[in-house]
């Protein structure tokens, strides 16, 4: 079955960073594009990142632009995503998910990053 796990995340000040990880399985990583998410509490759910399947184009909020950075490693069935000069207001639950067909979206567990000193 599909699988998805993050890790990574934690308590950290601002202007620290954190390296979040989506370990991937049950489907061919490979062929399918990659997105992180994130939830704050009392917030809709966001967009934050998307890699397409060889890496070589990637999308970011605007909120995150210029100090996130997404990347995948095939041959680990992973996708990161580096985040540096992290704000409170990056204060969130982050999720990996993939869309494996027009009606099935996948998402992992979450991975809670908290920035606060």
């Amino acid at each position: 079955q599909v699988q998805l796990v993050e890790s990574g995340g934690g308590l950290v000040q601002p202007g620290g960073s954190l390296r979040l990880s989506c370990a991937a399985s049950g489907f061919t990583f490979r062929s399918y594009a990659m997105r992180w998410y994130r939830q704050a509490p009392g917030k809709e759910r966001e967009l934050v990142a998307s890699i397409t399947t060889t890496g070589s184009i990637t999308n970011y909020a605007d909120s995150v632009k210029g100090r996130f950075s997404i990347s995948r490693d095939n041959a680990k069935n992973t996708v990161y995503l580096q985040m540096n000069s992290l704000k409170p207001e990056d204060t969130a639950a982050y999720y990996c998910s993939t869309r494996l067909s027009n009606t099935d979206r996948y998402w992992g567990q979450g991975t809670q990053v908290t920035v606060s000193s």
